[in-house]
Parts: structure tokens; C-alpha cells; sequence
């Protein structure tokens, strides 16, 4: 079953595949690079036996060194049956692009961190045909990012460290690292690293700290007016227009009146909250979609 955690895991490792670090610093390969990746498709399904799909395929490709397929996959459980798909995964990645495969495990919960290091072994008697070893980031290999200038430096390694130290003892500390680090980009990659960890913190209690991180956390110095603090604010307001707007459409629809163009343009360039407050309880008793306007429509009759 995908789960948000393997959700925020596939878009990390897609998007930011130098959150790998501590698998190349373990197999002593340079730092990664996200220009010597490119996406594989993640399915491994054979003509028309069960489905099985990867959650993140990738194919490392430096200009200089070992070329090697790396498969990703999120783990929030022991599963025997994930450990056989694993040693399936990398058989048919090894014959369809002949190249070694690496096998990535996140894992958040440590006991599941510590089962999915394997080894899985294919045995008969005292024969081993096959032995599957994933490579583990988990809370044992993934550092804690306590350090706001590292969260600037490495923001997706930042996120990992997030999610997979959710359940630690210091989980509260990292995450409010983390927050304020993440404040110092622009309000879009703010945003999108914030949603990622919330995803990767799926149903955990961590992710309820984090939500008050993301509302509380917005700038080192509130209120002093600072360029980012305006740009931050500015984003934020546009939000929630965009929400307002999108909530009176609803409900006019839902109401079953029909709103022409002109009215559904002006719904939704206004930027000023107030109005669209304004609107929005009208909304709910208009008979005529236009009549959202009739205060504004009066005052242009009187002038």
C-alpha cells in the first residue's frame, strides 16, 4: 500500500537526489549530484503475473566512476512480503540495464530500521542462492540536522532527517531546526519543503509539532518588516485569497446558481481578504451569483 511517507520519500529522491549523501559517504563515492541522475520507471511488472512497482527508480551516471541503478523504497513496517519483493526488484533491474543495482531502505521506526539492514537470504539447506542487503537511511545512518545553517545548506537531507528521527528522543529539537532554517528560502520553497515533511511525517505525534511549526515559525525577528518576513507574509495572503475565492465558488455551486465569467474572473483576482470574507457570507444566501457585488454596484449607481 503507498503511504505518504512513500509519497514524500519518492518526491525527495526524484527531486533531490543529494539527500543520498550518507549512502555515498558510506560506499566512500563522492557527494551526489542531481545532474548525474535521471529518472527510470519504477515498474517492474513482467508481461501479466502481480504487479509490483518500486517507489523510486534512479540511474547514477557520472561523468567519471561506476555507472549503478539505485531503487528507493520507503518502509514503515516489518513485511516479509516487501523482503522477497526486494530481492525481485533487484534481480530484474540488474537483467534489464545491466548494471549493479543499490537498494535504498528509509525507514522512520528503528526496529524496522534495524530488520530492513536484512540480510534476506534465498536458501536451500545449506546453500545461499541469492542474498538481498539494503542499504538503510534510517535513524541510524541519517544525521541530526540541529543546525539551522546545515537545514540552508542541504535542505533535502534536512527533510530526511525530519522524517526519519520522528520517533527520537531529540525529534522535537531537530524539527524546530529544521523550521527555521527552511524560513530563510523564498516563500515557495518554504512551502514546499514544509509540505514535504509533513507528508513524511504521515500519522506520527511528530506531525502535529511540525503543523505548529509551520503556522508559528515564519522569521527570526516578527513584526520588524523585513524583506523576507514581507515576501513570506505576501505569499502566505495570497494563499488564503486563493482559498477564499475557490470556497465561494463552491458554494455557489453547490447552490446550485450559475456565475458567468465576469463574476468568477472578479472572484477570483481579488486579493483583498475582507471583501472575499464579505462575499463569501453572501454566498450563502444570494439568489443571483452577481448579487455578491451589490454594495459595490450601488456606490458606482450613486457616483
Amino acid at each position: 500500500m503507498v503511504t505518504a511517507t512513500h509519497e514524500a520519500s519518492h518526491r525527495v529522491f526524484q527531486e533531490h537526489p543529494e539527500a543520498l549523501a550518507p549512502v555515498f559517504e558510506a560506499l566512500a563515492l563522492p557527494p551526489p549530484v542531481k545532474a548525474d541522475f535521471h529518472e527510470l520507471s519504477p515498474d517492474t511488472t513482467e508481461i501479466r503475473p502481480m504487479e509490483r512497482r518500486a517507489d523510486t527508480v534512479l540511474m547514477y551516471e557520472p561523468d567519471m566512476g561506476e555507472h549503478f541503478v539505485l531503487a528507493v523504497e520507503a518502509q514503515t513496517k516489518k513485511d516479509p512480503e516487501k523482503a522477497r519483493n526486494w530481492a525481485y526488484y533487484v534481480s530484474y533491474l540488474r537483467a534489464k540495464y545491466d548494471l549493479p543495482v543499490l537498494l535504498v531502505a528509509v525507514c522512520r521506526d528503528p526496529s524496522t530500521a534495524a530488520w530492513a539492514m536484512g540480510p534476506f537470504e534465498c536458501a536451500v539447506g545449506p546453500w545461499t542462492t541469492q542474498v538481498t542487503r539494503p542499504f538503510v537511511l534510517g535513524p541510524q545512518t541519517v544525521p541530526e540536522v540541529t543546525d539551522e545553517a546545515a537545514v540552508v545548506q542541504q535542505p533535502a537531507l534536512a527533510a530526511l532527517s525530519a522524517i526519519v528521527h520522528s520517533q527520537s528522543r531529540r525529534a522535537a529539537a531537530i524539527l524546530e531546526a529544521v523550521a527555521r532554517g527552511l524560513v530563510s528560502f523564498e516563500p515557495d520553497v518554504t512551502k514546499y519543503w514544509f509540505e514535504v515533511v509533513e507528508v513524511g511525517l504521515e500519522s506520527t505525534p511528530a506531525r502535529e509539532n511540525w503543523r505548529k511549526l509551520m503556522q508559528n515559525v515564519v522569521t527570526h525577528f516578527p513584526g520588524h518588516g523585513t524583506l523576507f518576513e514581507e515576501k513570506y507574509l505576501e505569499g502566505k495572503s495570497e494563499g488564503r485569497a486563493e482559498g477564499k475565492s475557490e470556497a465561494i465558488l463552491r458554494a455557489l455551486k453547490v447552490r446550485g446558481l450559475a456565475v458567468p465569467d465576469d463574476v468568477r474572473e472578479r472572484i477570483t483576482g481579488c486579493n483583498n481578504l475582507v471583501t472575499l470574507a464579505t462575499w463569501f457570507d453572501r454566498s450563502l444566501t444570494v439568489s443571483d451569483a452577481e448579487d455578491l457585488f451589490a454594495d459595490e454596484a450601488e456606490e458606482t449607481t450613486a457616483s
